[in-house]
């Protein structure tokens, strides 16, 4: 194919996918639609007194066997549970994110905290979660290991974006196995889209081992991002055992060489993170991460996908240590 018939044929192709889009949103905004009005008036019904046991056994089950006769399949009686329960999660139509699909808001509609609902929500939304990652997240607590989860989309701090622990099972690294520096960086490299999906909101990959020079010596960064929601850098320095007060002076250091040899004019002040294997709270306590500063931070991160009961353990753990520490 020639250049010319390249561009045409390009063109078309836009028009082909631009339409698919528009009547793929529409047909989703219709189905949302119709299911959110079918839940409304099951819930209605339910709640003119009748006895809901008679009613969750009977009619229900009639009317979706009277509605598949006529409609076909997706009106079978758990299916109609389905849209009562997304009606009775959301039951303000203009709060609905309808960029999202009924997977989603099957999946969100399980979840019995408001606010946790509203998190996931409006998360899956802007980062574009397909169903799969949107389950994922949920399965590992994202909104729990958030520093400090922001449902409402009030104005974005660095504290609702990061998290603790962070979880690296995607990486395929062995926990059981030494793993290398190296070896971590070249996995987050190899998987950067699930990794910035792990990440948090807004980030960017800049650069990995970038090379800062000064008057007399080489420093190598081990990761760099730009956030443009923060609008700051973040570097990020990999630790594979326990921190230690020598890894928290040098992230301190490498923020305060990359504001003054890095940050552009507009950009927030760089932050630092320290990703380790496993972080020692003593160090912690009585170090600058403590001081209450938006600039320094330590997470642990995980290679594993932990059991659920393990990983609300460790959570709850690490936000009494950072409340205490808030406090000091």
């Amino acid at each position: 194919m020639n250049l010319v018939n390249e561009i045409f044929f390009n063109s078309i192709r836009d028009v082909i996918l631009i339409s698919r889009q528009k009547v793929y949103r529409s047909v989703n905004f219709v189905l949302l639609e119709t299911y959110w009005n079918i839940g409304k008036l099951i819930i209605e019904e339910e709640q003119q007194g009748k006895i809901r046991a008679v009613y969750g056994a009977n009619v229900l089950k009639n009317i979706s066997k009277e509605l598949t006769l006529e409609f076909g399949k997706g009106f079978d009686e758990r299916n109609l549970n389905n849209m009562r329960a997304f009606y009775n999660s959301f039951p303000i139509w203009n709060a609905l994110r309808t960029e999202l699909s009924w997977t989603h808001y099957r999946i969100i509609s399980r979840i019995n905290s408001e606010e946790k609902r509203t998190f996931y929500l409006n998360e899956a939304a802007d980062n574009n979660w397909n169903s799969r990652q949107l389950e994922r997240q949920i399965k590992s607590l994202s909104f729990e290991r958030t520093l400090k989860p922001n449902p409402n989309k009030e104005e974005l701090s660095i504290h609702s974006v990061l998290k603790d622990p962070y979880i690296f099972e995607f990486l395929g690294l062995s926990s059981d196995a030494k793993n290398t520096e190296f070896q971590i960086e070249t996995a987050i490299i190899d998987h950067i889209q699930k990794f910035l999906l792990e990440f948090g909101k807004g980030f960017a990959f800049v650069a990995r081992q970038q090379h800062i020079i000064t008057d007399n010596s080489d420093f190598y960064i081990d990761l760099v991002f730009y956030n443009y929601i923060l609008k700051c850098f973040v570097i990020i320095d990999l630790k594979t055992d326990k921190l230690s007060h020598q890894d928290i002076g040098q992230i301190d250091m490498y923020v305060r060489m990359y504001d003054d040899l890095k940050r552009n004019e507009g950009d927030n002040p760089t932050i630092g993170i320290l990703l380790c294997s496993e972080k020692d709270e003593t160090i912690v306590k009585y170090s600058v991460l403590s001081d209450n500063n938006n600039k320094l931070f330590a997470s642990q991160y995980m290679l594993y996908m932990p059991k659920e009961e393990d990983l609300k353990q460790i959570i709850d753990q690490d936000r009494i240590i950072y409340e205490l520490n808030k406090e000091k």
